[in-house]
């Protein structure tokens, strides 16, 4: 399941991406499906022009996503929810540790779907919600030649500064609650500095495998 993850979290960071470009959505308060619409569209096209994206440059990816994540993803509610029971544990200090080190986690681990995208196309599925809905999911699917549609569906919740992504459901699979098992199983080991450590040290190797100085995607949430 990771490896599918992996594969089709082009949309995710479609979002991730767009974040400067679509500034004025959170003062507008687009409806959430137009949202992700409007952004998807836009960014896909600029990964289609992208040369050093196509060339498959993932420090320019990652240095695009971390300065464009925040307007639409809250990442402290993902790290909460993959995170668990476990959470309440945690101080402020390592709450905030945990949350940097999961989204340069996410950021870095999913950077190549974008320099990997070619001729994939997203189709927007209906979504039912009404305006006074605060919480809402945006259905999405993968379609690419020789291969079954991918379903993506986006959790967003609204809040004062606009639609933000909670979560992201891959294949009926929560991209939180997918990493839930292997995060307890750490934090039975090791308790939370546990966690906190093996998460640094895996984005310490994926910064040394993608060439990166560590504190590439590292920024905090």
């Amino acid at each position: 399941m990771k490896a599918l993850m992996n594969r089709f979290l082009l949309p995710l960071l479609c979002m991730m991406f767009a974040g400067a470009m679509s500034a004025s959505a959170a003062a507008d308060l687009k409806a959430p499906d137009v949202l992700v619409k409007d952004v998807t569209n836009e960014v896909l096209e600029i990964v289609r022009t992208d040369k050093a994206i196509q060339a498959g440059d993932t420090k320019r990816v990652i240095e695009l996503v971390d300065a464009k994540v925040l307007p639409h993803f809250d990442f402290r509610r993902m790290t909460m929810l993959a995170v668990g029971r476990d959470w309440r544990q945690a101080t402020p200090d390592q709450q905030t540790r945990l949350t940097d080190a999961f989204r340069t986690l996410l950021v870095r681990t999913y950077s190549n779907a974008l320099t990997q995208y070619r001729d994939q196309r997203i189709e927007f599925r209906p979504s039912r919600f009404t305006e006074a809905d605060t919480r809402v999911q945006i259905r999405t699917e993968v379609i690419q030649a020789g291969a079954q549609p991918v379903g993506i569906d986006y959790m967003l919740e609204k809040s004062e500064q606009g639609w933000k992504v909670f979560d992201v459901i891959v294949a009926g699979v929560s991209l939180v609650t997918n990493y839930r098992s292997s995060f307890g199983q750490e934090i039975s080991r090791g308790g939370i500095d546990g966690l906190i450590k093996s998460l640094e040290e895996r984005n310490r190797t994926l910064a040394e495998q993608q060439g990166l100085q560590q504190g590439a995607g590292g920024r905090g949430a």
